[in-house]
């Protein structure tokens, strides 16, 4: 396994190989990340397009349209190739008013889950992330321990975390094998915000990760790091002839060989860039001074 990989489900009988960055589908649905895009056919042809650049790897939820997502990639990649590993997640829905609201009753995160398999024409979801990030540690427990029913009955292969709190990650390793975290994590956001509405962040999370040797997702990677906050990687980024935005991706992949970005975009080319940004090198000094 190369640098430019990872493995989910280290230790297991059935392991997953990432390879980095991986893409966050969510921006491929309409306004709010509710509804259809403005042109289907084109994000169909850039999940086709992703595939055919390398990636491997996708990041999508019966939450984000809700259902679009799931739709678009059963339409652009299904029957999908051996390789391929299509990450969701569980433990909201979304409101008439595209409001967020929480979906993790025992009953309705089998629903969810149920919902994914049908949208994406799957027998078994191959890694799926639970999150609850605002409840009682003994509702935490009763639905992870629905996931982990649901991972016995076949209909899921593994469990991750999403929005996890440090308690909460301690509490999951605890029950279960926790195959990754999916945490908010970037250049400018990296310890928990109490303001923020997108939960906890992965600053606390990553080095826990790290020693248990599980893969960090960080996602809004580039969503909250751009365009402020962001003179020192402006100025290296010009001086190496690179887009800030593959700056934040190269960034990410530095600060951890656990760590798997997985940018989302509506734009060719900027796929093409997110990807390339694998190939992105620092020096010490660099880092340092981005630091």
């Amino acid at each position: 396994m190369s640098n430019k990989e990872i493995m989910i489900g280290a230790g297991t009988s059935s392991p997953l190989i990432a390879r980095k960055p991986g893409y966050g589908t969510m921006r491929l649905t309409g306004e709010g990340f509710y509804g259809e895009p403005r042109n289907r056919e084109g994000a169909i042809a850039l999940l086709r397009k992703a595939v055919e650049l390398g990636v491997n790897f996708f990041d999508t939820a019966d939450f984000y349209g809700p259902g679009v997502t799931n739709r678009l990639l059963a339409d652009a990649l299904y029957p999908y190739s051996d390789d391929i590993t299509i990450a969701t997640k569980v433990g909201t829905k979304r409101g008439t008013d595209k409001s967020w609201l929480p979906y993790g009753k025992p009953e309705e995160l089998r629903t969810s889950v149920e919902n994914n398999l049908k949208e994406l024409k799957l027998d078994q979801l191959p890694l799926v992330h639970y999150g609850k990030a605002a409840h009682s540690p003994g509702d935490y427990e009763e639905g992870l321990g629905t996931i982990l029913a649901l991972q016995k009955e076949g209909k899921i292969l593994h469990v991750g975390l999403s929005n996890a709190s440090v308690d909460q990650f301690n509490t999951a390793i605890k029950m279960g094998k926790v195959a990754s975290v999916e945490n908010m994590y970037s250049y400018t956001q990296r310890v928990t915000d109490p303001a923020s509405p997108y939960g906890f962040q992965g600053g606390e999370l990553l080095p826990l990760c790290q020693e248990h040797q599980i893969p960090f997702i960080p996602f809004f990677s580039l969503e909250t790091s751009l365009p402020t906050g962001q003179n020192k990687m402006k100025e290296l980024a010009d001086i190496k002839g690179v887009t800030i935005a593959q700056l934040n991706i190269a960034w990410l992949l530095h600060q951890s060989e656990w760590i798997l970005p997985i940018p989302g975009t509506t734009s060719i080319q900027h796929l093409e860039e997110n990807i390339n940004a694998a190939g992105i090198s620092f020096s010490n000094d660099e880092l340092a001074f981005l630091d």
